[in-house]
């Protein structure tokens, strides 16, 4: 049996790393990297750090507009699906990458595998939103990672096909972080455990809101802690246009940075003593690290980080950030909230169930697991 697996940014491919670990042990695995992911951290220094898999197809697709990057994945993934012929497709999450992949899936009556299904942040100006919600509807079979994304699903009718299996991420973040304390250190930023905070920004709606930024960067400056602050390129453009840059140069307590490696990430999440972000992913990497975490957005898909009182949203044109910071007590932590490190065991073994029964000629995914 041929897996045909479909990704495009960073994170994806650390996620595809966990999956691919097991997957390999029973399927031929045709990677592809669109390239959705044209610029930092991307070289085959990356996939070497991290033990992912080379990339079979690598479309080189790059940046422009949602429609234009989306419509020339779709052209460039075809070209290779009528190439390999697998047996199923795996999309990761809510990128371009992941809706290019699946439709054409879907329009090649090949099944779509969707790991990460069922995540809803309710704000449809976000293309992620979209994203998630049109490749689930496409969908043959749906990994979801926690109980509220399963009653998403559920609220849309799909329970055909959809796995409680938890979070490839966490699979990740503990194979990752032995990997990142041995490679790197500290030392190497003048730090110390503990004693920074850390915080990304790169969402659209911060970076592109000259109001905005100019209230997360004042609140920056008003921190008593050092702030460790990497700067995707975009966001750096955007504070140079809006005449922020100098600004935080000009801090004595900013560490401005170029953006870092993914372990590097992951170390400086673990020693710091709260994160201040608008990233997805960076929210469940805080809760992993028991870390607490301050999302620079509206809403957020990882609501139960919220819950628990582990991440807090903030607005930063009414919030107070450094109030919300420091006025933080540690929570009750729950165990297990996204699985227990055994998601992609779980994903290879439900795949090899799917085949086994639609050889047999059986009714498939009839309950739901």
């Amino acid at each position: 049996m041929k897996i045909l697996t479909i990704a495009g940014t960073r994170p994806q491919l650390v996620k595809v790393a966990a999956v691919s670990r097991e997957l390999r042990k029973h399927f031929t695995e045709v990677l592809v990297n669109t390239g959705q992911h044209y610029d930092y951290n991307m070289a085959g220094v990356f996939f070497e750090e991290l033990q992912i898999p080379k990339p079979d197809y690598d479309l080189g697709v790059g940046s422009m507009s949602h429609g234009r990057q989306t419509g020339n994945m779709i052209i460039k993934v075809e070209e290779v699906v009528e190439k390999e012929q697998p047996d199923a497709i795996v999309v990761y999450g809510d990128t371009n990458s992941t809706l290019a992949g699946a439709l054409v899936a879907s329009k090649l009556h090949i099944p779509v595998v969707h790991i990460e299904a069922g995540l809803r942040s309710a704000n449809k100006e976000m293309p992620e939103e979209i994203n998630r919600v049109m490749t689930d509807h496409v969908s043959e079979i749906l990994f979801a990672p926690t109980d509220r994304a399963v009653e998403n699903l559920k609220k849309e009718n799909i329970t055909n096909g959809v796995h409680l299996i938890g979070d490839v991420m966490y699979d990740a973040v503990l194979y990752n972080m032995r990997l990142a304390e041995e490679s790197h250190s500290l030392s190497d930023y003048q730090l110390t455990s503990k004693s920074y905070i850390l915080a990304t920004i790169h969402r659209a709606e911060n970076t592109d809101d000259r109001e905005r930024m100019n209230a997360i960067v004042n609140a920056f400056l008003e921190l008593d802690s050092k702030l460790f602050l990497p700067l995707h390129p975009r966001t750096r453009k955007k504070l140079e246009s809006f005449g922020l840059m100098e600004k935080l140069k000009g801090a004595s307590n900013v560490i401005l940075s170029e953006p870092i490696s993914y372990l590097e990430m992951l170390l400086m999440e673990k020693h710091a003593a709260a994160i201040v972000t608008d990233s997805g992913g960076v929210q469940k990497e805080a809760y992993f690290a028991k870390v607490p975490c301050f999302t620079l957005r509206n809403e957020t898909e990882w609501v139960e980080t919220v819950e628990t009182g582990w991440n807090q949203l903030v607005n930063p044109l009414q919030d107070n950030l450094v109030e919300r910071i420091y006025s933080f007590q540690l929570k009750e932590y729950r165990e297990n909230l996204y699985g227990d490190g055994n998601a992609g065991k779980r994903i290879t073994l439900l795949i090899k169930e799917y085949f086994s029964r639609a050889m047999e000629g059986e009714e498939l995914w009839a309950i739901q697991k």
